[in-house]
């Protein structure tokens, strides 16, 4: 199983980019974790659902076909540690990669969230991008560590 991050956003700062891969060489290799990041649509001239649209499809060229789409979104499940694990447990027995979505400024395209399997809530506070991608590869590797009955995760 793959755990992909497909996000809008090709530069992040240098500490972002150290950390996701701090989490990501963690994972075992039948369970690896990796960034795809797509191209943000600039905004000069353009509206916003315009942007989102074109992001939309770049997001969509990057997620492999087959692959469960779970996009982050402030209106998404709102799940513990546990609670998570317990998710990625029952996403890792259906044998299908995993594409966590995370969209540009302006949010995500509506035919696309339209198209997400599930919806997942990292936090109830508004995240700049690159800690969401850290945030969420913690939370990942949370997820798998307290599956593994590994001390990572100390209640």
């Amino acid at each position: 199983m793959k755990l992909l991050v497909v996000a809008v956003g090709q530069r992040q700062p240098a500490w972002a980019d150290e950390a996701f891969a701090d989490f990501a060489k963690r994972f075992p290799p039948e369970m690896r974790l990796e960034l795809k990041a797509v191209k943000a649509e600039p905004r000069s001239g353009k509206s916003a659902a315009q942007g989102m649209a074109a992001e939309a499809q770049r997001l969509d060229a990057a997620t492999p076909k087959g692959a469960r789409r779970v996009l982050l979104d402030e209106r998404g499940d709102r799940l513990g540690s546990v609670q998570l694990s317990e998710r990625l447990a029952r996403w890792r027995s259906e044998g299908r990669d995993l594409a966590f979505l995370i969209g540009g400024a302006d949010g995500v395209d509506a035919e696309l969230a339209a198209r997400a399997d599930e919806r997942l809530r990292l936090s109830d506070l508004t995240l700049p991008h690159a800690l969401a991608r850290v945030l969420l590869a913690e939370a990942l590797y949370r997820a798998w560590t307290l599956h593994q009955g590994h001390p990572y995760h100390r209640e």
